[in-house]
Parts: structure tokens; sequence; C-alpha cells
């Protein structure tokens, strides 16, 4: 074999080599998505029917007859800018729902919305501290943009969280962070 077909086939199967390792790279970071924005718009869940005239306000058990804030807070940025805010929502029927309001962040490869018990830092300190301590997924995230809600699952005590990010699970980082307070 003469020393030009070497070298071909060397620059052929290192060409190969050099597409496979771009076409995942690519696949792995999906740069695209940092130009993508998806906006969801979900109005607040509903309240319980009105009550009957002459019947009591509140549902059996003590709970409200339309949801209520328990906890508030407002978001910050963190490894890209982040801003809007969050409720946690009690309904009717006694469960939970986490309300994203104004939310406007970067899109992202593997954006999750966490219940966390980390506090929220400022700054670098803050990217990577949500997944040393207790968490809970509540899903991926819907939309980098607007209003959301997020079903808390049956059986989270929501009193053991203290904070909510938006959590990329392909970099282990958040994207934006916001300490719960009650209301």
């Amino acid at each position: 074999m003469t020393r030009t077909r070497r070298r071909g086939r060397l620059l052929g199967g290192a060409s190969i080599a050099a597409a496979v390792v771009v076409a995942v790279a690519l696949y792995w970071l999906q740069p695209w998505k940092l130009w993508q924005d998806e906006t969801v718009r979900e109005a607040l869940p509903a309240a319980a029917a009105p009550p009957a005239p002459g019947a009591s306000a509140a549902v059996p058990g003590g709970a409200p007859a339309a949801p209520v804030t328990v906890a508030r807070g407002t978001l910050i940025s963190h490894e890209h800018s982040t801003t809007g805010t969050v409720e946690l929502i009690r309904l009717p029927d006694g469960s939970h729902t986490l309300r994203l309001a104004d939310l406007d962040t970067s899109n992202g490869p593997d954006l999750r919305v966490w219940l966390t018990d980390a506090p929220v830092k400022e700054g670098v300190a803050g990217w990577r501290v949500f997944d040393d301590g207790k968490h809970t997924s509540l899903g991926k995230l819907k939309g980098n943009k607007g209003d959301q809600n997020y079903p808390v699952p049956a059986g989270v005590n929501v009193a053991d969280f203290s904070s909510v990010t938006i959590w990329c699970d392909r970099f282990d980082v958040s994207f934006g962070a916001a300490s719960l307070a009650a209301v």
C-alpha cells in the first residue's frame, strides 16, 4: 500500500471519528435551545365550585374553598439570567401546586423544577447546592417563559422544603432559584 493511500485512509477515519464526536456533543449540549423560547400561559388552578346559598365557604376538613398562597418567593439568577416569582398554593382539596409566574430564563437541554431544602445563595456559590440535600422534582420545565403550574406529588410534605430551583439535570447546575417565605 502506498503512503498516499494510507494517509487517505487515516484522514478518512479521523474525519468520521470527528463527525461522530461533533454529533454527540451537539446532542448532549443542545446549544440551539439557548436561542429558542418556549412560552407557557397556564391559568391559576381553578377554585372549587362556589358554595350553595347558605352553605359554608369552607370545604369539609377545614380547607378553604379557593386556592390560597401559603409561601412565595422571587427568583434570582444563577448560571443563566432568571426572573419571575414562585408561589406555593394550597388548593381546595388540600393538595399543593407550585406556580411560576412571569418566568423568564434561558432554555436548556434538561431543565427541571425542584423543591429543595437548600438555602438560596447569590452568585456562583449558589449554582450547585440544590442537589446536596433533600429535593423533589416536580417535572420538566414546561417553558422558559410565562406562567406555569406544577402539582406537588401527594405525600410530599411541603414544610420540608424552603426553596425552588430551575435545575439543569444535564449539567447539575441551577439556572435560577427562589427562597420560599410563608405568607
